[in-house]
């Protein structure tokens, strides 16, 4: 660990925390988190509702090359892919192989400029058959990140398999939890993110 750490949370409506009453999300968890533990970090949440990887590509280098400019440490957090796998006009916004590809990108260029980063898995939603398509695309991300080296968090089934989250979501949006379930989310990316910054 840095005493000059920042950090760029990168990605969808659930990096950005939507719904929760807090407005702190689980990036915003584990930014707390971080300091708690003697971590001290300055972090920028990049998230943007209803955004798919192909729009986070087009936009997530320029805004880390703004805040990523000093430091000591520089490091990465991406979740996306929930929006890649909604259903429109009778299709998926972003097909399966365009995502994967987008994400190998991301990864190419942040270890390019020596970022590390942390991918952490989609979450579900109340859509079967829209989780059932996310998930597949869990496990594509999950060998793109395995074959970059790069930490993948897999919260997509244990979130499913939550009765917390999928109560807060059904509750909600059908999409967002509230507190409770970002405080879900946030214990399931905590081992992975304290081993990732002690890397």
């Amino acid at each position: 660990m840095t005493g000059d750490l920042r950090m760029c949370f990168i990605g969808d409506s659930f990096v950005a925390g939507v719904g929760d009453p807090l407005c702190l999300g689980w990036a915003g968890r584990l930014a707390a988190q971080a300091f708690t533990d003697g971590q001290p970090l300055t972090s920028y949440n990049l998230g943007v509702r209803r955004q798919t990887s192909s729009d986070i590509l087009a936009r997530w280098q320029h805004e880390c090359d703004q805040r990523l400019r000093d430091g000591a440490d520089l490091r990465l957090v991406l979740s996306f892919g929930v929006n890649d796998t909604t259903h429109e006009d009778g299709r998926t916004r972003v097909a399966p192989d365009e995502s994967t590809a987008n994400l190998a990108e991301m990864l190419g260029r942040a270890a390019d400029r020596g970022w590390p980063v942390l991918m952490v898995a989609p979450p579900p939603v109340d859509d079967t058959e829209h989780n059932a398509r996310t998930a597949l695309l869990d496990e594509r991300f999950a060998r793109v990140c395995r074959d970059a080296s790069v930490p993948y968090v897999p919260v997509h089934r244990p979130l499913l398999d939550s009765a917390a989250w999928m109560r807060e979501v059904r509750a909600g949006d059908g999409a967002h939890p509230g507190a409770g379930g970002y405080d879900e989310i946030a214990a399931l990316i905590a081992p992975h993110w304290r081993d990732w910054l002690s890397a």
